[in-house]
Order: structure tokens, then sequence, then C-alpha cells
């Protein structure tokens, strides 16, 4: 009777806690630091990392250098809370300086300050190394500690900064601001071109004029949304390896090469061939390596990422990971040059393995689960230092033992997952968002599966609102994720938020259709060519799935939302279905013959729609969202950004026009300052208040 009675308070007591919590807001997201990857000292005591602070009220995003001790203990600010913001720390070969980046003047360049190993302190002013017009970025350090590699975007036929400043002045100062072109790619992503390129430079630590190791027209390192750098030293210092994408239509290929060039200047030596995307080059420790990932097929953004090892002495090429069906992502090499470890998707989350690089045809072995990035291991080899996120938290560093007890159970042959018994056991070193998460009513995200198109297996999630009561009926939101080589899984993000979604008393699901990462890449390559096909009835069965297996959800109540491919879906659906209460369309393709002749990245479409429009239209008509006007009778928000080159602002125009000529119920949120993605404050928060308005409109929760 006692333990019946003790069980009782302690459910209870638990009920009062979660009570004691309040649901997911915006203004708690803006709260949350948003923490980089972590930087390992070279005697690996401290690690070093920035993170994001968000001010709503002054509609700004500023970084600031932190550090941790790599053996636990509390993190602490380097650098002032006030100023421009610092990023990117890099720690000198002997651990006594640090260089970042600071936009102190008002252009960002490279500087460097005097750091204490022994109390994890910046010491003395910190002092100013670049000074070069166009900027600075991207600051490595030479292995010998005397240099400092960094990226600037120049006028590839000025010959010193001089040129470049002038040229600068003159195009400010002309009040003609046309542009003439006579290439494609004449814009990309949010910008027009300038007529710069971004190129490696090497300068002396104590400054002086920068040296342009990479001339000529083409950018080194090639244009990226994120991830690892596409260039490194060599461990002797003497040479550079890059990437580099050198092809005469740049806005037809993917075909980026790995390139070397001496630090002292002279031409450059492609190492790779082949025909898709190589980049990422690393060198091994002992330098008798690079270790890179490489795309087999040209054209083809979303072909799986492989990892290649060039043997520096023959220029011998080996794929190790061959048979492993999963995109590598982030690379690291051992300490002793005999391993390296990665991070691969796989059925929503993202493990870390590691792939020996000494055996024959070597499978990767998961060391670590959840949703990883960037590990490195410490200079003793004993540990990983990594970043972490989940569905329910934002980035933290982690650390992880290499040598750990495991359970006596063999490993699978061939397996992506392995029993939890034989992970490493990760550990947090910082917890920056745990005052604000405490306070915060998160719901776990749940898996589930079902028989989807062709009969294949497709994963699904949902997420419950807080205060959940299983005995009640809640409204859905359905939300369509973009790339469309793309996926939901355990991460996080800031511009769709799965659990703010559901903070305001909704269910939210998402399903991994074909075409979605993680489930190897005939999955992926379904997609190709079938955009309206097997997608649309993965997410049409998985709704069914959701529906008959979680009684909670009321099917009356339900709207779809989606971005970039998922607003293309959002389209699609609109056109073939009448099973929503609404409709949220964002950056999504309307006219597919329209959208090739407004985007820049022309790869991406003569890829997937297998061809150009005049080549292929049958194919291009097949699956375009606009031919289907007739059937549009679900009430839809559309939204779109004016500096959205991907898919050009017109798509959504013509989408809102058409509705309103069919007197659908539609609203138009339109952007002029941003591009694909919402990223200014203040513009996030009218999207979010926008979109759930929308969705309340014609869903309100009960």
């Amino acid at each position: 009777m006692l333990r019946r009675s003790l069980i009782l308070i302690l459910l209870v007591s638990i009920a009062a806690f979660a009570q004691s919590k309040h649901a997911f807001t915006f203004e708690d997201m803006m709260q949350l630091k948003r923490v980089g990857e972590p930087i390992l000292s070279p005697d690996g005591k401290w690690v070093a990392f920035s993170a994001i602070d968000v001010n709503l009220d002054e509609n700004a995003r500023t970084p600031h250098l932190w550090l941790v001790p790599a053996g636990g203990g509390e993190a602490r600010r380097l650098t002032p809370a006030t100023g421009p913001g610092e990023d990117r720390p890099r720690f000198s070969p002997d651990g006594k300086s640090i260089i970042f980046e600071w936009s102190k003047d008002g252009g960002s360049q490279v500087w460097v300050q005097n750091f204490d190993p022994a109390n994890g302190a910046l010491t003395g002013d910190a002092r100013k190394i670049t000074s070069i017009s166009t900027e600075a970025s991207g600051g490595l350090w030479s292995p010998d500690g005397k240099s400092i590699l960094f990226v600037s975007e120049v006028y590839p036929d000025c010959g010193d900064d001089a040129c470049n400043k002038q040229r600068d002045e003159e195009i400010q100062k002309s009040k003609v601001k046309a542009k003439v072109f006579t290439t494609l790619f004449f814009r990309h992503w949010s910008h027009y071109a300038n007529g710069r390129r971004s190129h490696l430079f090497l300068v002396p630590l104590e400054g002086g004029t920068a040296r342009d190791l990479t001339p000529g027209n083409h950018d080194v390192p090639p244009f990226s949304l994120g991830g690892q750098d596409q260039y490194s030293f060599s461990p002797d210092g003497k040479e550079v390896a890059y990437a580099s994408n050198i092809e005469e239509v740049e806005a037809t290929s993917t075909n980026t090469d790995v390139f070397v060039v001496a630090v002292t200047g002279g031409e450059a030596k492609k190492l790779t061939t082949n025909p898709g995307s190589d980049g990422t080059p690393i060198y091994s420790p002992d330098g008798k390596y690079i270790a890179y990932r490489s795309q087999p097929r040209g054209g083809y953004e979303s072909d799986r990422f492989h990892l290649m090892l060039f043997e520096r002495a023959t220029g011998k090429i080996t794929d190790l990971t061959d048979d492993f069906d999963r995109w590598v992502d982030s690379i690291a090499w051992s300490t002793d040059s005999k391993s390296i470890y990665i991070t691969a998707e796989n059925e929503g989350e993202k493990p870390i393995y590691v792939v020996h690089v000494g055996q024959a045809n070597p499978w990767p072995q998961e060391l670590v689960d959840g949703y990883n990035d960037s590990p490195t291991p410490t200079p003793d080899g004993k540990a990983l230092v990594f970043d972490r996120m989940s569905i329910t938290a934002p980035n933290e560093i982690y650390t992880a033992p290499l040598f750990f007890p495991a359970c006596r159970i063999a490993v699978p042959a061939n397996s992506y997952k392995v029993p939890g018994c034989l992970l490493s056991k990760a550990q947090p070193l910082t917890k920056l968002n745990e005052a604000v998460l405490s306070e915060v009513d998160m719901q776990p995200m749940e898996s589930f599966w079902f028989q989807g198109a062709a009969n294949e297996k497709v994963q699904g999630f949902v997420i419950r609102p807080p205060n959940f009561d299983a005995s009640k009926k809640y409204p859905l939101k359905y939300l369509i994720h973009g790339g469309p080589q793309g996926a939901w899984g355990d991460d996080w993000s800031y511009r769709w938020n799965p659990e703010l979604f559901a903070a305001k008393g909704y269910v939210v699901v998402t399903v991994n259709f074909h075409g979605s990462t993680g489930y190897g890449q005939n999955f992926i390559d379904a997609i190709n060519g079938n955009w309206g096909g097997a997608p649309y009835d993965d997410l049409m069965l998985g709704l069914d799935y959701a529906e008959k297996n979680y009684p909670f959800i009321d099917k009356d109540r339900e709207c779809a939302l989606g971005a970039s491919y998922g607003g293309y879906m959002i389209n699609w659906i609109e056109g073939h279905t009448t099973r929503f209460k609404c409709l949220v369309s964002h950056d999504g393709m309307f006219n597919t013959e329209s959208a090739y002749g407004t985007t820049e990245e022309l790869w991406f479409n003569e890829w997937e729609f297998k061809g150009t429009p005049w080549t292929n239209r049958e194919l291009y008509r097949k699956w375009s969202p606009h031919l289907f006007a007739t059937n549009f009778k679900t009430p839809l928000l559309v939204v779109h950004g004016q500096l959205d080159y991907r898919l050009d602002v017109s798509e959504g125009i013509q989408l809102y026009t058409t509705l309103q000529r069919l007197k659908v119920p539609s609203k138009m949120l339109y952007f002029p300052d941003e591009g694909h993605w919402v990223l200014k404050p203040q513009n996030s928060r009218l999207w979010y208040q926008t979109v759930n308005a929308w969705v309340d409109q014609w869903a309100t929760p009960k």
C-alpha cells in the first residue's frame, strides 16, 4: 500500500512538473544561443567555439567566441558581449594564439590575439593581420604558425588590392547601376554576380601584402551553404589542397575537382578526374594521403557522397565507402592516420562512424548514435569532440570516449545501426541553452514505418503538442521537407521548427518520402523524373497510416505546409486532393517550364526533369502544378522572397495570381529582403505569426 502511494505521489509530482513548464514560443527560440563547431586546442585542454546571440529588437544576429574545458567544466565567453561580434576561432599550432574573424573596422578581417593555455584566457590586445579591401574570412594557420591562409572575393583581372579597391569605389560612385552579362550563372542564391571570384590568399602572421595562391576566373573555394572547409594545408606546410569548379558553363555543372598548389605559388595540379563533385580535401596527419568526398555522377547534386582516399606518393585513388549506401558528410582523420571519422545520415539520425583505412573493403562502424556533426579526435586519440542537436534542443558541444567497454556481442556485418551497448556514450561539454529549455515543455519525436509507394517501407515521425491528452482530438500540421533530397529527423531547425509548430496545440506529422536522404541512394533516386508520383503517394499513405494509428488526430482539421520542394508538393497537392483544410506553400515551384528559365543552378532542373523544356517538354508538363489549376479549391497561403534565385519570386506570384483569379481563399506573404530562407529575426517572427495564423484560421485547436 505504501509503495502504491509513493508511486502515485511520484506520478502527481511528474505531472505537476510538466505543467509548470510552458509551451515553446518564438521568443524562447530567439533566446537560444546558436553554437558553432568545436575547435580543439593543440594540447587538448580547451574547446573553442562561436555562439550567435539573437537580438530581436535590433533585428540582429551576433557571434561571439566561447571556451570550455575539454575535460568538462563551465563554458565561458572569451570575448565581450558587445561590439560587432567575432567568429571562427582557430588555435595556433603552439596553442599560444587564436585567430578569428572580426568586423571591428566595418569589414571582416582576420585578427590574432594571444592565448594563455594554462588559464584559458585571451591576453593583450587583438591585432589585425589582414587589411584587404575585399575583406577576409576562413582563416587557417600554416603548420609552422608563421602564415595565415584566408579567402577573399577579388576581381580576377586585378593584380593587387589597390586595383580591387579602385574598382569597388568606381562602381559605388557610378550613377549607372546596370550590369552586362555574357555568361550564365550571372546570379546565384540571393546575389547578382559582381565580377568577383573567391581566391585563397597567404599572408605572413605579422601582416603585410597577401599573395593570391589561386589566381584566375574561378571560385576557390566554390560556393557553399555550409559544412567543412574546401581547402587545407599539407602537414609539412608546403602545399594547399582545395576544391574548385573550372567548367566553362558553371550553371550546368557540378564538376568540382580537388587541386593542390605549392605555397610558394605556381601552377596548380588537378588530382581528380571524376565527372561529379569532389571536395573537402583533408590531409592525413602523416602526410601520406588526402581524404575527400566525391559524387560519381556529373550534374547530379544529390548523388551519394563517397569517402575517397588519394595516395600522394602514387596517385592511387581508393573508394573507402563503395558499399556503404549512405551519404558521407563531415570527415576527420584519427591522430595516427589509421582511421577516418565520418558522420552519415541514417533513418532520421546522423551517427558518427569510423572507417579503418588499412582494412580491405572497410565498412564504417557506428561509434556514436544521435544527430551529430564535426567529429574531432583529441590529440591523445582517446576521445572525440563534436556538436550534437536533437528535435528538442539546438547544437551543443559533446564528447565521447574512443576506448570504452562494450557488451560481448559481435558487431553485425555491414550494419548501419548496432546494439546500443556497442556505442560510445556521449556527454555534453556545453549547456548554454539549458536555462531556457528547462522551462519549456518539449515533446519527443516518435518514429513510425508504413508501406509506401512501390510497396517499400517509408519512415515518418509524429510530435505531440504540450500537455498532451490522449483522450482529446487535435488538429494536424503536416510538414513536407524540401530538397527534395533532404529529410526530417531528430535534428533542430530555426526556420521550420516542428516543436514550435506543435506548441499551439497541434499534432505535427512528417514523412521521409521517396527522394529523402538516409535510406540509400536508390531511395533518393526514385524521385528523379517522378516529382509528383512516388513522393505524393508516400505522403498520402503516410497520412492514412497516422490517422489510423494515432486516434487523437482530428482528420477533419488537417493542414499541410512545405517549402522549396515542399512548396512544390503543396502546389501539387492543391490540384490533386481536397483532404486538407488549408495549405502553406513557401518558395515552391509552380510552373516547371518558367522555373527552368528563371533559376540559376540549371543542373538541378535538367537532372530532375531529364533534360530541358525543349528537349523533354512532356515530363516538365507532366509534373507542373499550374496545369491542374482547374482543380484548385483548398485555401492556400503563398510565401516568397524577392531575393530567391533558386526559385524565382515569379513562381509565387504566378501561384497567387492563379488562386485569386479562381477565387480560392488565398493570401501572399512577400519578403523584399529575403532569399530562399527567411533569416532576419523580425522577418522570421512575422513568418511564424502569419503561417500559424493562417492554419489557425482554418483548423483552430478546440
